[in-house]
């Protein structure tokens, strides 16, 4: 079998934002300057550069984004402060909360008590419990940008078969509730580390996506012939950030994502989308 179309996320979240960049110039025109925020607590070497990503994004396309970084002493009460003076600002549409967190600073709180209708990142209670009602609102980034990466390649979803590995909140639950909403309804299947015999389960699926963070944890052997399937999770290793999916695996599936990543452009494309449909929401 020829080698694996390539669901290049880096062309189509370029793409992305060249849309996002023409709704940016109409909102302006209307006298609506979409404003982001980002928290930072800490100085997390990965975070550190998500958030550059993010910002030079706002930058490319227009969007006002402040940088706001905080010491790792941060207290619960002063990051908390931090938010709702963001949830507050009329000149802020939305904003986020850089995670991880360090020691000591409950993750959930902080997600919480973001005002839902500016969480950018769709992580809110609020917003994911839209999702789980099939009532959407603001997606979690990362599933919105895998839906969004599948249909652009035109992979099969209605009546498939998708394993998704790994079950976090950010984004194996959601992206489970994503796909089998009516109107893309696929079949999901949601794999963890206590699912036994793993590999005769993607063997019998149509998509795999693989969100668990383990290095080659999906080789050929583990594939359909023809199936899709879909690298999300990163680990760092020696020589640099690797995926999930082994490089055997473009020798069997029909389309799979690059070794090196690919949903990481689109996961900031959909939070600059959520920003822009909140901007537009608030004053378009």
């Amino acid at each position: 079998m020829a080698s694996a179309e390539r669901l290049d996320g880096d062309v189509l979240a370029a793409r992305l934002r060249r849309d996002l960049m023409r709704r940016v110039a109409t909102l302006r025109a209307r006298g609506v300057a979409p404003a982001m925020a980002t928290v930072l607590v800490g100085d997390d070497p990965a975070s550190l550069f998500y958030i550059g990503r993010k910002h030079a994004d706002c930058a490319e396309i227009g969007i006002a984004a402040t940088d706001i970084r905080l010491p790792a002493a941060t207290e619960r009460r002063q990051l908390l402060a931090e938010v709702a003076r963001l949830n507050a600002d009329p000149a802020v549409h939305g904003f986020l909360v850089q995670l991880p967190l360090p020691a000591g600073l409950d993750e959930a709180e902080a997600l919480e008590a973001v005002d839902p209708g500016k969480d950018m990142d769709g992580l809110h209670p609020v917003n994911l419990g839209r999702l789980l009602a099939g009532r959407p609102g603001l997606l979690p980034c990362t599933p919105a940008g895998i839906l969004t990466l599948l249909r652009h390649h035109d992979v099969p979803l209605a009546g498939r078969h998708v394993v998704v590995i790994g079950r976090g909140a950010l984004v194996g639950r959601p992206l489970a509730m994503l796909l089998s909403m009516r109107g893309i309804d696929a079949t999901v299947t949601l794999a963890h580390t206590r699912t036994p015999d793993l590999a005769r389960l993607t063997r019998e699926a149509d998509v795999i996506v693989a969100a668990a963070g383990q290095p080659d944890l999906v080789t050929a052997e583990m594939v359909r012939p023809g199936a899709a399937v879909v690298g999300v999770g990163i680990s760092y290793v020696e020589g640099g950030a690797v995926s999930d999916i082994a490089d055997d695996v473009a020798a069997v599936a029909r389309w799979t994502t690059p070794r090196h990543g690919s949903v990481g452009a689109l996961t900031r494309a959909m939070l600059l989308k959520n920003l822009i449909d909140i901007a537009e929401g608030a004053g378009g």
